[in-house]
């Protein structure tokens, strides 16, 4: 939830901003201030590709896109220093946190001294300025302090990255937790003497060959929230791998899960096709034996969703019996061996 409003308060924010720089731009132009309009008009270029803006920004080309208006922001602030250091000054103090904001950081610390090394020069040439100094001092201040709030940033996410709970992009819970989620529900069911089975669900690597990664990347959320529409209240689903996601099913033994996790499989087919890629999943499924831990029945999982990748994708198999449980009719349109 609080991922929810943060996004909601981000996109907000975006918006507000957008409308602030557009009249900026617009005004500057009126003004006739053109270096000043172009700058405000490439910071609102930087905001309306972004994520922040609208979700699916996050695709290609949208963060391209958003790097070449940081780059003409840049262009700009480097040409006003050839008008005088005065013109674009003020622009300057946002420049660190928005390099480091859009490109990595060793390209963002690079930008960083070059800028900070030009305004110093152009400063130093610019002697009729009573109050160069002054704005070099801020300047640098203001460098300084955005690398205090880069760092903070930093060092938060990593002591924080243990304790997320949740996968960022998907919303299920994160592989972290899976072994001793498992291990707790192995305990669970032996103690209560009733079934469990898991489903290993992955994307079939060998279709996804035609589809750039910024796509298949993009649909993630969406199959996280499927996922989540599909299971009961009880059952969990985590992040395994980077396309896999694992279901814990309580009390439902294997031939029951082969169900939910074929109508599981063609609703993603569903899903997949409807946003235009060429992707189909398989599903390994594995129920509780006794000798089990959590490992073992992760990797008897594992086992069935190699098995079922490896007789061509598309497919549903249970590590129990090697024995394809995709209908005859999709056999003959051949995504069986």
């Amino acid at each position: 939830m609080a991922q929810t409003a943060d996004k909601f308060l981000l996109n907000r924010l975006s918006r507000a901003s957008l409308v602030v720089f557009v009249a900026v731009s617009v005004l500057c132009a009126f003004l006739g201030e053109p270096l000043t309009a172009a700058s405000a008009a490439a910071v609102a270029g930087i905001i309306i590709s972004g994520p922040g803006f609208h979700p699916g920004r996050e695709i290609s080309p949208w963060p391209a896109i958003q790097q070449l208006f940081f780059a003409a922001l840049i262009l700009l602030l480097i040409t006003s220093f050839w008008t005088g250091p005065w013109a674009l000054s003020h622009w300057l103090y946002g420049l660190v946190l928005v390099a480091f904001a859009l490109v990595p950081r060793g390209i963002a610390t690079l930008i960083t001294i070059v800028m900070a090394a030009l305004a110093m020069a152009a400063a130093h040439w610019a002697e009729g300025i009573a109050d160069r100094h002054q704005m070099i001092s801020a300047f640098l201040l203001t460098i300084l302090l955005s690398a205090v709030v880069v760092f903070l940033r930093n060092y938060k996410a990593r002591q924080l990255a243990p304790l997320r709970r949740t996968d960022e992009l998907t919303q299920a819970a994160s592989r972290e937790y899976l072994s001793a989620d498992l291990h707790k529900e192995i305990q669970r069911s032996e103690r209560e003497g009733t079934d469990m089975s898991i489903i290993v669900i992955g994307l079939d690597a060998h279709a996804s060959d035609s589809d750039p990664e910024q796509d298949i990347r993009s649909i993630l959320p969406r199959i996280g929230r499927f996922l989540h529409s599909q299971i009961r209240d009880f059952d969990t689903y985590y992040r395994a791998a980077d396309l896999q996601f694992l279901v814990i099913l309580p009390g439902i033994a294997t031939h029951e899960a082969i169900l939910r996790a074929e109508a599981i499989r063609k609703g993603l087919g569903t899903l997949l096709e409807t946003h235009g890629l060429n992707l189909t999943t398989s599903t390994g499924i594995a129920g509780l034996n006794i000798g089990d831990d959590a490992d073992s029945l992760q990797q008897s999982a594992a086992n069935a969703l190699r098995r079922a990748q490896q007789q061509g994708g598309n497919r549903t198999q249970a590590y129990s019996a090697w024995t394809p449980t995709t209908p005859a009719q999709k056999r003959a349109e051949g995504t069986a061996p």
